[in-house]
């Protein structure tokens, strides 16, 4: 391995190498934070590689000793290259495990099994469920990258496939920024982790010369066009927003006679990959891609770097423009901003905490950013205009006025309280305690019933007797209260006397006020 670093001029560890390859070889938790370009593939590709050459192990069929998680195919297929550089003699088994390749071939590497697997989340779940990797004897866990694997949706899936590897594995996460909500979920997956940052989060990268042009949507091509003839021969890497931009906008160049090449996720992996070779032996000058497939781009020799579209994540522009200068080397950085994007704009300056110089555009104009960031929210907050205040409904649903005072209106008796009435007292005895349903329908005809006198009774066998086929010559007036109530617990029978009933028997009946609740007591019970 010494040989095969001498071999590929690493003759001096980077800060971020020279504090992880120790702990790593320790068998500690790893979250290391630094810059990119700055060799954390090598942090934690040299470690394991060492490790696994001491024991001499091979992985049995089906499984893998050492398992690497990343965003893209583009910087899978550029960390299994690095570890195959490294490996120098010990030669191990690698294999990619990526979408948008053939199936067939990434299974038949499964079964014989590999020391280092290198896989996106998502194809690695497809062949855990097909069966054709285990992951119960993996050691390690690295997860490169693991702020924008995490940003982009996959921890759901970086957590079932944790819940599958032992207990026991080591892990190590790497990225360039990790900010804190990041942190707080890998916290989640490691155990008692060293946190190693040889660079702040959000630095202001000296060895980049950044710049912003004010141009409106409609502008940015022709700023474009006038800023590669002046780089002609300099590799120039040109990020969109979206996949459609990407390729509109390589038409656009073709169009003034510039030859550039689009890299997205639509395009097939061959596609991809011979795109990137041909970008990095020179013979496309412009590379026109996304944030996403933009991950695995490491070439050394890109001296340009264009924003075409504003990142609307701040942590986004540190990945972009930190695609030029690496190894030491110096770059440029241009943004074209339009008037839609200036609050990404102040987004990334309060990131990387220094203010981007501004130039003038094709329209003469310039953006000057002057009041602090916190001070632009409060105006914008200020500015809102206020919510009109909901009007608050007065009383509550199925009430009824209380003006309603008459014996049916309970609800009105529960607010008007000062009333003495015994109709009153009587809905409040049927409504207010809320008691049961039987029970209440029977004291509350009984409540109407202020008459004791034997007419009333009279009547009501006369209705019995007339509705249920009855003799004439039932019982006179004295019944029982008994009977009563079996009457007042039956309203069916209640009705107006038949044709050849004595309708004089029950005169109109008149709603007696008791005083007082002791004389409602005695109107019941007679």
């Amino acid at each position: 391995m010494l040989q095969a670093l001498d071999a590929a001029q690493y003759t001096t560890p980077t800060p971020i190498q020279a504090q992880a390859i120790p702990e790593v070889m320790a068998g500690r938790d790893i979250i290391g934070m630094a810059d990119t370009g700055t060799g954390k593939t090598a942090a934690f590709s040299l470690p394991i590689l060492h490790r696994f050459s001491e024991d001499g192990r091979r992985a049995r069929a089906g499984t893998c000793r050492a398992l690497v998680l990343c965003p893209t195919r583009e910087l899978a297929v550029q960390i299994a290259d690095s570890m195959r550089v490294y490996s120098g003699r010990y030669r191990p088994r690698v294999a990619i495990i990526v979408g948008g390749m053939a199936y067939g071939p990434q299974t038949r590497n499964l079964r014989s099994g590999v020391e280092v697997l290198v896989a996106t989340p998502g194809r690695l779940e497809d062949h855990m469920k097909a069966g054709n990797i285990r992951l119960d004897e993996t050691e390690i866990l690295v997860a490169d990258e693991a702020d924008r694997m995490l940003d982009l949706g996959f921890l759901p899936a970086i957590r079932r496939i944790a819940q599958v590897l032992p207990a026991d594995r080591q892990n190590l996460f790497f990225s360039a920024t990790m900010p804190d909500s990041v942190r707080k979920l890998a916290d989640g997956l490691l155990r008692d982790p060293m946190h190693i940052a040889v660079a702040q989060e959000s630095p202001a990268l000296d060895r980049i010369e950044q710049q912003v042009i004010a141009a409106e949507s409609k502008e940015k091509g022709d700023v474009l066009v006038e800023l590669l003839r002046d780089h002609t021969e300099d590799l120039t890497l040109v990020f969109t927003r979206t996949k459609r931009g990407a390729d509109r906008l390589v038409q656009r160049l073709g169009a003034s006679s510039i030859r550039a090449e689009a890299m997205h996720g639509n395009k097939s992996q061959a596609q991809r990959q011979r795109t990137l070779v041909g970008f990095r032996a020179g013979r496309t000058k412009v590379l026109v891609a996304t944030d996403l497939a933009a991950r695995g781009i490491d070439i050394d020799d890109i001296r340009l770097v264009v924003n075409y579209d504003l990142p609307n994540v701040a942590e986004t522009y540190v990945h972009r423009i930190g695609r030029t200068a690496r190894a030491g080397a110096t770059g440029r950085a241009v943004s074209l901003c339009s008037r839609e994007e200036r609050p990404h704009l102040i987004g990334i300056e309060r990131l990387i905490k220094c203010r981007i110089p501004k130039l003038t555009g094709p329209g003469g104009t310039v953006i000057e950013v002057t009041e602090p960031v916190e001070d632009e929210n409060r105006r914008r907050q200020s500015a809102r205009p206020e919510q009109p205040a909901k009007r608050r409904r007065k009383g509550h649903r199925g009430q009824r006025p209380s003006s309603n005072r008459h014996a049916d209106g309970g609800q009105a008796e529960a607010r008007n309280t000062g009333g003495r009435d015994t109709g009153g007292r009587a809905a409040e005895a049927r409504g207010g305690d809320n008691r049961n349903a039987d029970h209440r329908q029977a004291d509350s005809r009984l409540a109407d019933n202020r008459s004791g006198n034997s007419r009333g009774a009279e009547a009501r066998h006369a209705n019995k007797r007339a509705a249920g086929g009855e003799r004439a010559g039932g019982k006179a007036g004295g019944q029982t209260a008994k009977d009563g109530h079996a009457l007042q617990s039956m309203p069916f029978l209640r009705r107006r006397p038949a044709d050849g009933a004595d309708k004089t028997a029950a005169p109109a009946r008149k709603r007696r006020r008791g005083n007082n609740k002791n004389e409602r007591q005695v109107a019941v019970a007679s």
